[in-house]
């Protein structure tokens, strides 16, 4: 046999020979370079897809369409060409993970290398398990495509991508974590894109063979399947699994193609959501791993739905087909064996009474393709030779013995089995024998006839097979389901429920004690066993619907909330045959609505104790909550003031606000509802022990999204202290003011007597001394007229210092300019805007649009309206009611005519009051008119006054439209 090292030096040279064959195969399979490119750009966009859906914080794994492409191209390419794809592939991979992933390069490498491997093992378990090419046009085909490339290849590239997520410390990934997201992303990815992949390849060059009418479906069909897709993932409708309707129509009417473009769009449709934040797969970090995981799972099952019916929708065609190509070929062996047995439609057979075939009819005939005498073989009967050469080998040993024990028994037999037609293929056919006995009992021969019954046969594996898929279908649902006989005792709980309780039916078989029980007492938390209890024994006495919030402990030990409810299932006379049940896992949803009421009892208090009055009310101003700061300050409660006659806002203005405001905040309060505009103002408001103080009131409306005013939210400020600090201090610089106007008057009259003091001297000596040298006898008229020229002087010098004390009230006129008189009002009323709210006195102005422009000295003017203004406030300050001070201003030829009165006591003397050191006050100086008079009157104007009827006074004064500057 040979040493090994003989063995080793025969192998070696055969490996050489066999690697440069693969090679130059390798070589020779090389793919087109353009193909190369196009599914690299694919894998490179199937990477980007999965990047925006791995919105979950701290992973990146999503749902993964390479997977499907790597697989779909390795299952229709030749094996030869699979290293050129892998190449593509990884540097597809790297691309991506410079873009996209960022992850460092060996563990890029080594995610890409799990890729890969998976992308290999689908394709070759797929290949080997079904018969090349791979069309996915069978349910068998479709069930082993689920089962070994969706199932079982991931599992690979899962296991190499989470260990090297662990191993990496990538984006803090444990192995235990990220396998299930890792697996269930590579599988929905498979689902979803390989057969739009493989129906893409299959049918590249073929024209469709749709009719206008199959053309309208199919856009009837997209707009219905968009549409319910938009809303189901957007949250509109009530759950995503709405879409699965369309969806099953899609893969029904148009089988693998209608099914690969539907989950395409629903992938992507799911993908916009979910990236915008609207889907019901988006949420919050803490939730966004379950929401994650049930984007996956959703897809996974609709992408497998989809597959299985349009497989079993492509079976049935099949099926349809070939039943309608049956019973065209059994009408024309109608026809022709129309002499025969009376056109009966089955296959009939003569037999001997020892059993050896002596006749077939046509139709046996056309059904085997063969006759009689066709299968004679020496050394074996007829009959063995037929069932050899006719019969399926599985069945035909027992076939054989049945029909032997009949023949020697004289019984006849009937038996199911299945025979091989002319063209090769097996069918199921019912096969019955009758002996023909003759009068004395014998035998004299046997006919024996057999149906044709596999359609019925393959409807019967069909049946089932549903049924397997609605099993499936349960065990797949989202929710736990059960199912309790009449009497309340469980028989059914699906997949799911089983892995939550970590327990089965068969689990709960105690002595002694009732399945319902034993669940309620292995999985209810024992704080809610009790009532659960009382609600199911209720249901099931009364057959009401049952209904109910409890805790369920999962199989890990932790106890979670689920709404459960069951409902009966009636025969048509009423009774019930059994119970469903349906339970929802809302432990999430439950702990947020916990969160949320907890939010909101700490902003309750928050609100409760904030150091200021806050009031809340309806969209029309009634309040509806005040907090215990402003209850406290009124001293009574809102529901105080029903059953009043008022309104809630009338009757708080008016046992609240000061009298002489509330008008006015009445006003305001009514403009901002009518607007929506904010709300401020100053006004005091009587507090529980009858003293006013002053308060800020500032009131905002709260909109909803469409804008519309939902609540005014109103806070109120105790600024009493601040007030009345202001109002001493305006004292204080009041008092200060006439401190200073007396200073400076009193300084003024000792610079007038000690300037014109000496002149007047010199006057009134130089006087006594002219009249001393006139008397003199002789008059000394010289001297006399010396001396007149000397009072002339001194006069003149007198004269000097009044008018330089006159100068001080004149302005000069580089000063002035031309604007309007309007301005300096506004400037004015502004000015005097606090001291008005003070006094309550309301300042009306009219003012012509159309004022000419004026040379002015805007701080002289504006303080002659001031201390106009202010003396007509102050002469109101002993009047009750109404207190208006009126400003008119209009043109009146080559003037500008000023008029502001007031409703005051009156001027007793007009022109007087006009004069130096005159006033009417108790602690007037008398010049302020004066001073004002001569700013006018420096400006060409004239100033006066008037009495009003009944009362009050009107100051008017006029300045020239053009003027200069007065000497």
């Amino acid at each position: 046999m040979g040493s090994p090292a003989q063995k080793l030096t025969m192998t070696i040279p055969w490996l050489l020979v066999r690697q440069e064959q693969l090679m130059m195969s390798v070589l020779s399979h090389r793919p087109r370079f353009l193909h190369l490119l196009l599914f690299a750009a694919a894998y490179v966009l199937g990477c980007g897809f999965a990047q925006a859906l791995a919105i979950v914080p701290g992973t990146g794994i999503s749902i993964w369409p390479p997977s499907g492409l790597f697989i779909a191209t390795l299952v229709i390419t030749s094996r030869y060409s699979w290293p050129w794809w892998v190449l593509a592939g990884c540097l597809a991979e790297l691309f991506s993970n410079f873009v996209w992933f960022h992850s460092p390069l060996p563990a890029a490498l080594l995610i890409y290398i799990g890729n890969a491997l998976e992308a290999a093992t689908g394709a070759w378990l797929v290949s080997r398990a079904c018969r090349s090419p791979v069309r996915l046009e069978t349910l068998q085909e479709v069930l082993a495509f689920v089962v070994l490339a969706a199932g079982i290849a991931p599992v690979v590239s899962a296991t190499v991508g989470s260990a090297t997520l662990a191993w990496f410390g990538i984006q803090s990934q444990t192995f235990a974590a990220a396998w299930p997201l890792f697996w269930i992303g590579d599988a929905t990815g498979v689902l979803i894109v390989a057969p739009l992949a493989l129906v893409a390849f299959h049918n590249w060059r073929a024209k469709a063979q749709f009719s206008a009418a199959r053309w309208m479906e199919a856009c009837v069909l997209g707009l219905i399947f968009l549409a319910v897709a938009v809303l189901s993932l957007s949250g509109f409708l009530p759950f995503v699994y709405i879409i699965m309707p369309p969806l099953l129509w899609a893969a029904v009417r148009f089988e693998f193609k209608g099914a690969a473009v539907a989950l395409i769009l629903l992938a992507l449709i799911a993908a916009v959501f979910t990236i915008s934040g609207s889907s019901e797969f988006a949420g919050d970090p803490e939730s966004q791993r379950h929401k994650h995981f049930m984007l996956q799972l959703f897809l996974a099952i609709s992408a497998f739905s989809a597959l299985i019916v349009a497989a079993i929708s492509r079976q049935h065609q099949l099926a349809v087909l070939t039943l309608r190509q049956s019973v065209d070929a059994l009408r024309d062996r109608e026809r022709e064996l129309s002499q025969l047995v009376d056109m009966v439609p089955v296959h009939i057979r003569r037999l001997t009474p020892k059993g050896e075939p002596i006749f077939f009819n046509k139709r046996l005939i056309d059904f085997f393709g063969l006759d009689v005498g066709d299968m004679d073989k020496p050394g074996m009967s007829r009959l063995a030779a037929v069932i050899q050469t006719l019969v399926h080998p599985d069945d035909a040993a027992s076939l054989l013995q049945t029909a032997r024990h009949s023949f020697a028994t004289g019984e006849p037999f009937s038996k199911k089995y299945r025979m091989r037609r002319a063209d090769g293929a097996y069918r199921w056919v019912d096969g019955r024998g009758e002996p023909l006995r003759d009068q004395d009992g014998a035998i004299v021969q046997w006919y024996v006839i057999s149906v044709d019954v596999d359609d019925e046969m393959r409807a019967q594996e069909a049946l089932r097979d549903r049924e397997r898929e609605l099993s499936q279908l349960v065990n797949m649902v989202p929710s736990l389901l059960w199912r309790l006989s009449p009497d309340g005792e469980p028989t059914f709980f699906n997949k799911r429920l089983i892995n939550f309780l970590g327990l089965d039916i068969a689990d709960l078989e105690k002595p002694g004690t009732s399945r319902l029980a034993a669940v309620i007492q292995a999985a209810v938390h024992p704080d809610d066993a009790v009532d659960l209890e009382k609600a199911l024994s209720h249901s099931f006495v009364t057959g009401e619907r049952f209904s109910k919030q409890y805790r369920l402990r999962r199989a890990d030990g932790v106890y979670r909330w689920v709404q459960g409810s069951a409902e009966p299932l009636r025969d048509e006379s009423g009774r019930i045959v059994q119970w469903y049940g349906l339970s929802h896992d809302i432990d999430d949803q439950l702990r947020v609505q916990e969160a949320l009421r907890e939010r909101e009892r700490s902003l309750w208090q928050i609100v409760e104790t904030l150091p200021a009055m806050i009031d809340c009310a309806a969209p029309d101003g009634e309040p509806v909550y005040r907090n215990p700061q402003l209850r406290d300050f009124l001293g009574y409660k809102l529901e105080d003031l029903d059953g009043t006659g008022k309104s809630r806002l009338a009757g708080t203005l008016d046992a609240g606000v000061h009298p002489d405001e509330v008008d006015g905040v009445k006003e305001n309060y009514a403009h901002s509802l009518a607007t929506g505009e904010p709300y401020a103002r100053r006004h005091r408001l009587r507090r529980f022990d009858g003293e006013y103080r002053w308060v800020e009131t500032r009131a905002a409306p709260m909109r909803n999204v469409e804008g519309a005013i939902v609540q005014w939210n109103v806070i109120c400020l105790d600024i009493d202290g601040e007030v009345r600090a202001q109002e001493e201090l305006r004292q204080a610089q009041e008092s200060l003011a006439r401190a200073s106007q007396a200073a400076s008057l009193s300084e003024l009259s000792a610079s007038i007597a000690h300037e014109v003091n000496q002149p007047l001297a010199a006057v009134v000596a130089n006087s006594h001394a002219c009249q001393r040298w006139l008397m003199a006898e002789p008059p000394n008229i010289e001297r006399a007229e010396k001396t007149v020229e000397r009072i002339i002087r001194d006069a003149n010098s007198a004269a000097d210092v009044v008018s330089r004390i006159r100068a001080l009230f004149k302005q000069s006129i580089d000063t002035r300019i031309y604007m309007t008189l309007s301005g300096v009002i506004n400037e004015a009323r502004n000015l005097m805007a606090d001291e008005a709210s003070r006094r309550r006195v309301r300042m009306d102005a009219k003012i012509d649009s159309d004022l000419p422009l004026i040379a002015i000295d805007r701080i002289q003017i504006q303080q002659v309206l001031i201390n106009l203004i202010r003396n007509g406030m102050e002469a109101m300050d002993s009047m009750a009611g109404d207190r208006v001070i009126g400003i008119c201003m209009r043109h009146m030829g080559n003037v500008v005519q000023t008029e502001i009165s007031d409703c005051g006591q009156g001027v007793e003397f007009p022109e007087r009051i006009f004069e130096p050191f005159f006033t009417t006050k108790e602690n007037g100086m008398g010049m302020g008119l004066a001073i004002c008079r001569s700013i006018v009157e420096s400006h060409g104007g004239r100033l006066w006054a008037e009495r009003n009827e009944p009362h009050g006074a009107t100051f008017i004064f006029t300045l020239p439209v053009e003027t200069k500057a007065a000497p």
